[in-house]
């Protein structure tokens, strides 16, 4: 898991009731968020760290705001000391961006001379917060305020590239449009919009999102919010690596279900409390818990927490058999049955879940999509980590693969897997992961042409590209692989050699 170090701009205009920030759309090509509206800013760069002194992050956190600052907007934040006209700054920037896309550090000398130029006006940070365990990056982001009033030139102005667009918006009406389904937005965003909407100032704003971040440093759970009605929180489980946490999450708005409560630990269970308490503070409850399938890191808090809040607990008859004794059992779900969820986030009516049984990986797994915003949540189906691992006989290749296949005829926006972040493009994912089947198999097929062997032998060629402590989890995945090709008829294994069929 890799950790990286960021600057994020609260770019405010206005005061009270007229306050607005800036948003800007990041191109929907890009790998992290793309699609998405966030807060202006960056990694930090070696740079960053030279102009602040490399034994002061506070300067070069500050440093890396100012620089992002003018390289996203145009905008300057303190009084330049010697004059540049608006040509001349937007040269600096240009070459800023250029060396960017090239990967270029440091910075350009051309914006090392424009700092030089500036006097030394502080930043406000306003909160610092990281990315929670689910992600493969990171981002332990500062936060910091900047009121357009105090920048010396102009308005915020965007170009096209990593940013699409940018507008100003008040708090409010962009978590709206949010709730409609018009936007995406990151989910440290819902959080910071949230907070200023419910704050009479920004001052009063600073002290709550910095009460919220001491929180999140202290192990509250934070509320991950890809779109929507959803919150992601990932929880310790005894899963399979790379990942170290399995997403429970919490759907609905006053009537809440908790989906895959998977973690064994105390602790775990009692953040997971702790944010059901903090979700129902406004009057909602939580109606019960929801399974996707019967694996460890997916039930391993469904007794303590069935028992604790006397929840009923639904989900596949295979799954809810598997189960010890010790939990109230609810509904047995099959493939299209519902549950329903009350009002959506917008007012909508008739919102629910519905089950679409997805075996293959485990026989009794459910998916289950959501009817207001066009979301699924995938369970094993899908990661955003890693593969999946189909391991037989629970586990059975092509049934898998026609699970995927019945995914991807479902119209899914944003995708939420057990494993990892969630994605907006559903069906791109899903396509890649039945593309990655294929050339998986295609490997598989070549090297029982070129004279088959053990699975032991067969294993480093198919999985060339998998590191050698995760061959335990392969060699399964590899089984099942020559399994779907004997039972079509294409290979068969003598003694413990497979190869392939005569023609």
């Amino acid at each position: 898991m890799k950790r990286r170090t960021a600057a994020a701009l609260l770019i405010t205009r206005g005061a009270g009731q007229k306050l607005e920030v800036f948003l800007a759309e990041r191109s929907p090509e890009l790998r992290f968020f793309g699609g998405y509206w966030a807060l202006p800013g960056g990694t930090v760069d070696p740079s960053d760290f030279a102009a602040g002194g490399s034994e002061n992050e506070p300067a070069a956190m500050r440093e890396c705001a100012r620089r992002e600052l003018f390289e996203e907007t145009g905008l300057l934040w303190g009084r330049l000391t010697s004059g540049r006209d608006a040509a001349q700054l937007a040269a600096v920037r240009r070459g800023m961006t250029e060396a960017d896309a090239a990967a270029a550090t440091p910075a350009p000398p051309s914006w090392e001379g424009l700092t030089a130029d500036l006097t030394s006006a502080s930043l406000r940070e306003v909160a610092r917060i990281e990315t929670p365990p689910f992600a493969p990056v990171r981002y332990d982001t500062v936060f910091f305020h900047v009121p357009l009033e105090d920048c010396t030139n102009g308005e915020p102005e965007i170009w096209p590239g990593e940013l699409m667009q940018g507008r100003f918006q008040r708090p409010a009406d962009a978590l709206e449009a949010w709730r409609r389904g018009d936007i995406y937005l990151v989910p440290p965003v819902v959080i910071m919009l949230e907070h200023l909407a419910a704050a009479p100032g920004v001052d009063e704003f600073a002290t709550a999102i910095g009460e919220t971040a001491a929180a999140y440093q202290n192990g509250r759970l934070h509320q991950v919010r890809f779109s929507p009605g959803i919150v992601l929180a990932p929880l310790k489980t005894p899963t399979l690596p790379p990942a170290t946490t399995t997403n429970c999450y919490v759907v609905g708005n006053r009537e809440l279900y908790v989906i895959d409560p998977g973690s064994p630990e105390l602790k775990e269970q009692q953040r997971l409390d702790a944010l059901l308490t903090e979700l129902t503070a406004n009057g909602g409850k939580v109606a019960g818990i929801v399974l996707t399938h019967h694996h460890p890191d997916h039930v391993g808090g469904v007794h303590a927490l069935s028992q604790q809040r006397d929840l009923p607990v639904h989900g596949h008859p295979l799954t809810l058999s598997r189960l010890a004794p010790g939990f109230r059992r609810g509904r047995e779900l099959e493939d299209g049955d519902t549950l329903a969820l009350g009002d959506a986030p917008d007012g909508a009516p008739d919102w629910q879940l519905t089950a679409v049984h997805t075996p293959g990986h485990d026989r009794g797994h459910l998916a289950f999509r959501e009817s207001r915003y066009g979301t699924a949540i995938v369970g094993d189906m899908l990661s955003t980590v890693s593969t999946i691992i189909i391991d037989p006989p629970e586990g059975h290749l092509a049934t898998y693969l026609k699970s995927l296949e019945r995914l991807a005829e479902e119209p899914i926006t944003t995708l939420y897997p057990a494993h990892g972040p969630a994605v907006r493009n559903g069906q791109r994912l899903i396509n890649q992961y039945t593309r990655h089947r294929r050339q998986r198999e295609t490997a598989l097929v070549k090297s029982l042409e070129e004279g088959g062997g053990t699975i032991a032998t067969l294993l480093p060629k198919v999985y060339w590209d998998a590191d050698p402590k995760l061959y335990p989890f392969a060699t399964r995945s590899l089984l099942a692989g020559l399994e779907k090709l004997a039972e079509e008829g294409r290979a068969r294994c003598d003694g413990d050699v497979w190869t392939m069929t005569e023609a």
